[in-house]
């Protein structure tokens, strides 16, 4: 096995994120989202993509962080990463796309306890980049069976 990962790395609020590149289906620039009643405060919504309906997941409220200021003068490139979860497709809301990253397995750590109000136990690993860290996440433990159940309720 290769000692080596690519994750697809994005911004939310503050910090850099990256999830692994096959779980990763694509990336889409933001779109209307339908909101709908009785959810919990984290589903934003459905979104159409190409006549298949994707749960849209608003990681800023499910983990109360902070929207980061806007750049310079432009425009921030957000959207959403459209994940799948063991066959379920979910949209995560990112506040700005970053690049495709290689990295060693040997240069993730294990997550900080604590981290920007992420909890370690949604986190793979940490990988200390030039100007900060890449925060790994493990989307497989973003969210518990029944949230994945209840979300997964919401496309019929």
């Amino acid at each position: 096995m290769s000692g080596q990962r690519q994750l697809v790395s994005f911004q939310i609020g503050e910090e850099l994120y990256g999830v692994d590149i096959l779980d990763v289906k694509e990336i889409v620039r933001v779109q209307p989202v339908r909101g709908i009643p009785n959810v919990p405060g984290y589903v934003e919504g459905l979104f159409n993509l190409r006549s298949e309906i994707i749960p849209i997941i608003n990681l800023h409220k499910r983990f109360h962080l902070k929207k980061p200021a806007p750049a310079g003068g432009g425009e921030i490139l957000s959207g959403f990463v459209i994940i799948d979860i063991d066959g379920m497709k979910l949209g995560v809301i990112i506040d700005r796309v970053n690049k495709v990253v290689t990295v060693a397995k040997e240069d993730i750590q294990p997550p900080p306890q604590m981290l920007s109000g992420i909890g370690a136990e949604y986190i793979e690993g940490v990988v200390r980049r030039e100007h900060g860290y890449l925060i790994m996440l493990d989307i497989r433990r973003l969210f518990n069976s029944g949230e994945l159940q209840k979300i997964a309720e919401l496309r019929s």
